[in-house]
């Protein structure tokens, strides 16, 4: 691939999760700050984006495959996301706000998987090319934390606004793209086996696939509490530029991402992953029992597990897809579980991170609402320990050949957003 066009696509990636970065990891301190909505609110309004996963790939299989070009099809959802970030950013009704985010969710989630397929159909060695790539769209998000965070622009609309305004310089950006017209029949009848064919959905059939599936769904549950209130917490609790020491979660994990490999070899499958649901335990574990003087470096610990947390289970994951999928059925395999995972698991998560933050809410003077953190992240570190114990009490897989996929493989399978 040429330097002009790996810069092209890089920038694409940047832009991408820039604009995800901006608005979504502050949400529920601004919503729970100036707006004063409640848990339940917050959690439903953080949830929307696994609304939007749930859609994703009906829309990708009817619109992006069949009948546009991907370049057009990216530069209108980001043109009319702008649009609805702005007009959410400016509500003090959470039914209308609601409603505003949640359809921009139905344009954003799409684009991911998009702003992917995109980056495939240019590349003439995916394995090899893509993640170079990819990591941009990590810088992205590492960059807006860090420019909100020290703007201390967290308990304000101005991170949902910096992102319309990213939205539509991406829109605009998506039209100079090189052209990527649709692959599939405008004359095909789509179904649900388009999308999920019958032999992905058939390796549940198998046992350790389908564990696995089970654990991942139920993981999801508690991950919802990390992304929907980590940032809110650090508010309350003291810590200063809360979002920018954030983005120490995302350095960890491309940090870990490279390690990918080597632990990989030495653990196998089942301990990976055991490894990245243990650190959800630590995590919130950490969470619960730190503070910001001497207890500061458990919550830098929590933070810093991400890398952890998100690549030993959810790249190993993809890894272990790609391992038990044929060739033809790795991109609806991956598609089949992140609709599993980050669609319905994480909708579930979000309506009960919300019950559980809204029942441990402490009112206090002059209509600031705090909570009872500690209770909230040890039932987090709960529900995390028994998804970790089914797991390790069930999941049996014996190794399968010796070559062992990097990371980069296991993005180039997944066709559908992390």
């Amino acid at each position: 691939m040429k330097l002009q066009m790996r810069s092209r696509l890089s920038a694409m990636m940047f832009l991408e999760y820039f604009i995800w970065g901006a608005w979504y990891v502050t949400l529920g301190t601004w919503l729970s700050g100036p707006l004063h909505f409640t848990g339940q609110q917050i959690g439903l309004a953080a949830g929307a984006t696994s609304v939007g996963a749930i859609l994703a790939p009906f829309f990708v299989g009817l619109i992006a495959d069949r009948l546009f070009a991907t370049q057009k099809v990216l530069a209108l959802l980001h043109v009319l996301g702008a649009g609805l970030l702005f007009a959410a950013s400016v509500q003090h009704s959470f039914g209308i706000f609601y409603g505003l985010i949640l359809v921009y969710c139905f344009c954003f989630m799409p684009t991911l998987a998009l702003t992917n397929s995109l980056a495939f159909r240019q590349m003439q060695d995916p394995k090899e090319e893509f993640g170079a790539i990819r990591v941009l769209g990590s810088g992205g998000w590492i960059v807006a934390g860090l420019l909100i965070g020290s703007l201390k622009l967290e308990a304000t609309s101005m991170p949902m606004r910096l992102a319309a305004l990213s939205s539509l310089v991406m829109g605009l950006y998506c039209l100079t793209l090189p052209p990527t017209p649709p692959l599939g029949s405008r004359t095909d009848r789509l179904s649900m086996r388009n999308i999920f064919p019958r032999e992905a959905v058939a390796l549940l059939k198998d046992r350790s696939m389908l564990i696995f599936v089970i654990a991942s769904f139920f993981i999801c549950i508690p991950l919802q509490f990390y992304y929907a209130f980590t940032n809110l917490f650090l508010n309350q609790v003291g810590v200063q530029n809360a979002a920018g020491k954030m983005t120490g979660g995302q350095m960890s994990e491309l940090l870990c991402m490279v390690l990918i490999p080597w632990f990989f070899r030495r653990l196998g499958v089942k301990y990976m992953l055991v490894a990245g649901m243990s650190a959800w335990v630590v995590r919130y574990l950490f969470f619960a029992f730190g503070n910001v003087t001497d207890g500061m470096w458990m919550l830098w610990g929590g933070i810093l597990l991400h890398g952890i947390c998100y690549d030993f289970f959810f790249v190993t994951g993809q890894i272990y897809i790609d391992q038990k999928a044929d060739v033809g059925l790795r991109a609806a395999a991956q598609g089949l579980i992140t609709f599993i995972t980050y669609g319905l698991g994480m909708f579930v998560g979000s309506w009960l991170s919300g019950f559980v933050v809204e029942h441990y809410t402490l009112a206090v003077a002059q209509g600031t609402v705090t909570y009872q953190w500690k209770s909230i992240w040890l039932f987090s570190a709960i529900v995390s320990a028994l998804v970790l114990l089914f797991f390790f009490m069930t999941f049996s897989e014996k190794e399968r050949g010796a070559h062992v996929p990097l990371p980069e493989e296991a993005e180039f399978a997944n066709a559908l957003p992390q």
